[in-house]
């Protein structure tokens, strides 16, 4: 998945290898760098062109992704045409389900509330809710 520009000479030997050994091998790589590049540069553009390729690529696993891709075209097309990330977003809501799985079987809202706001620096807890907490 890395740019071929990132691999290393070995890494590089190793690649070509496989990619003459395999057709199916090379067809796969070839449509794993589209799509990486059309992520990289953000050419959304090019989507239907690479998703017609990964259909008649006759590549079960590219063909299921393509159909994935065909659910939500109008999404994925922003993605790869947006500036904006929804990356900061998700970031926090990993950070609260870990907190959350952590505190398992322990506590309700008012202890997951203390422990966010005060491990987020934003607000320390108030007293209320270090007892409520429990």
């Amino acid at each position: 998945m890395r740019h071929p520009d990132a691999l290393d000479e070995t890494q590089q030997k190793e690649l070509a290898l496989i990619r003459q050994a395999s057709p199916s091998a090379a067809a796969a790589y070839r449509l794993a760098q589209a799509f990486m590049q059309m992520m990289r540069e953000q050419t959304g553009h090019q989507l239907d062109a690479w998703l017609g390729e990964a259909e008649a690529s006759h590549l079960p696993e590219f063909q299921s992704f393509a159909k994935g891709i065909e659910l939500d075209k109008a999404a994925v097309l922003a993605g790869l045409t947006l500036p904006w990330s929804q990356g900061t977003l998700e970031g926090h809501v990993n950070r609260l389900k870990l907190l959350k799985r952590s505190m398992y079987g322990r506590a309700k809202l008012p202890l997951l509330r203390a422990r966010v706001l005060h491990v987020d620096g934003s607000a320390k807890p108030s007293d209320a809710d270090l007892r409520a907490a429990g």
